[in-house]
């Protein structure tokens, strides 16, 4: 059905209307959302919602937007898809196909435990002396090659949010000769039809782009120690591995108060671990093809053998660098998170203003959420998790 109440456009099965609800109860006066979900290869909700910018200038079909650490998900699908013709594997070192990588300690460093957050490669904040030098792709791939592990490599999950995009990115252009952002366009987007999956946006694309709503008061080191040092402590009593200087070094650059996501430079660079800009329905076509066992519409990304190996739990280790979570990580992606905790069957990738997509495939459900207004929240993640939970009711309840 259609829906056009002032509130939510677009439409919905009669089956997921509670998804339509939920989204609903997350419109707010400033900042704007969109939905969808497909069902054994269907799409059944295609929802938008709200504004897409300070001057509330509406949300649109076609509006992309900055989802943040869900273009881990999808760059990691692109390494699986050179998984399956044979140019790559799991096994290997990343120095067979990266030669410069081989060194200050690397040389045996897997795909498998790059994909995996296990390489130890993470704290950007030690790498570079500012976030603008994540413009330059041919700098963050130098830095990363003469980089040192913090870790034995395979010793622990630590998370990756900056790095992990250039190390897989680099494997991608190196192997398939190809740009990234030039793969997911010809190797995904173009064979799917997906209206809006972009990692270094052509500027024709740029006008179509919500505004990240920033928050007022910036994330810095600093600002995090006091309720850090409590999760850190409760943590450590529970034996749960976690660094607050580990997270902060992951996360931080220096220089992140004055990087400007929404600013055209940054928009049209290849920054493949954080500024992908997409739309909820790009997302959720993709991740369908992949709850399909790797092919949707006549369209085969990968074989079912390949994705079983993709998404095989590498461990359920806790993270030392994300606040000590069970996020049983895949190669790339982690599992799906609803009211109900964490989703067994599911893998996917949430972004740091609650934007995500996942697939279970279990269920024949592919769920893809994008919104510009996360990072006003406190707790980003709870609507987040009621939208994949309200999805999953429905696909389940539809039987």
């Amino acid at each position: 059905m259609k829906t056009t109440d002032g509130k939510l456009r677009g439409s919905v099965h009669p089956d997921f209307a509670r998804v339509a609800r939920a989204l609903e109860k997350t419109a707010r006066r400033k900042g704007g959302a969109a939905v969808c979900v497909y069902h054994r290869g269907q799409p059944v909700v295609d929802l938008w919602t709200g504004t897409r910018d300070e001057s509330g200038a509406p949300w649109e079909e076609d509006t992309v937007s900055l989802s943040f650490s869900v273009t881990k998900g999808i760059t990691a699908t692109a390494l699986h898809m050179l998984v399956d013709r044979g140019q790559i594997d799991y096994e290997d070192r990343v120095a067979s196909h990266w030669p410069e990588f081989a060194q200050a300690g690397k040389e045996s460093i897997s795909v498998r435990q790059l994909l995996s957050h296990q390489a130890g490669l993470y704290p950007i904040r030690q790498y570079i002396d500012s976030a603008e030098r994540t413009l330059d792709w041919s700098y963050m791939t130098d830095v990363l090659a003469r980089a040192k592990p913090e870790h034995e490599p395979g010793a622990r999950h630590a998370y990756h949010a900056w790095t992990f995009g250039w190390l897989v990115g680099e494997l991608v252009q190196r192997v398939s000769g190809k740009p990234l952002g030039e793969f997911l366009a010809s190797e995904m987007a173009k064979p799917l039809g997906l209206d809006g999956l972009h990692v270094g946006a052509p500027e024709h694309v740029h006008a179509r782009a919500a505004s990240t709503l920033r928050p007022d008061r910036q994330l810095d080191v600093e600002g995090l120690r006091p309720t850090g040092k409590r999760i850190e402590a409760a943590l450590r009593a529970v034996r749960a591995p976690f660094s607050l200087e580990a997270f902060a070094r992951a996360h931080l650059p220096h220089g992140m108060d004055e990087f400007d996501f929404d600013a055209a430079q940054v928009l049209s660079a290849s920054i493949p671990a954080v500024n992908g800009l997409f739309t909820a329905r790009a997302l959720a076509r993709l991740y369908a093809a992949l709850a399909g066992g790797g092919e949707l519409d006549g369209v085969r990304l990968l074989s079912a053998q390949t994705l079983a190996r993709a998404t095989e739990i590498q461990s359920r280790r806790r993270d030392y660098a994300l606040f000590g979570a069970r996020m049983n990580w895949r190669l790339g992606y982690h599992q799906a998170f609803t009211l109900r905790g964490g989703l067994a069957p599911s893998f996917g990738h949430l972004g740091a203003n609650g934007s995500c997509a996942w697939a279970d495939p279990s269920q024949e459900l592919a769920v893809g959420y994008v919104r510009n207004y996360g990072l006003r929240q406190r707790f980003p993640y709870v609507q987040t998790a009621q939208i994949s939970d309200v999805a999953l009711r429905c696909a389940v309840a539809r039987r």
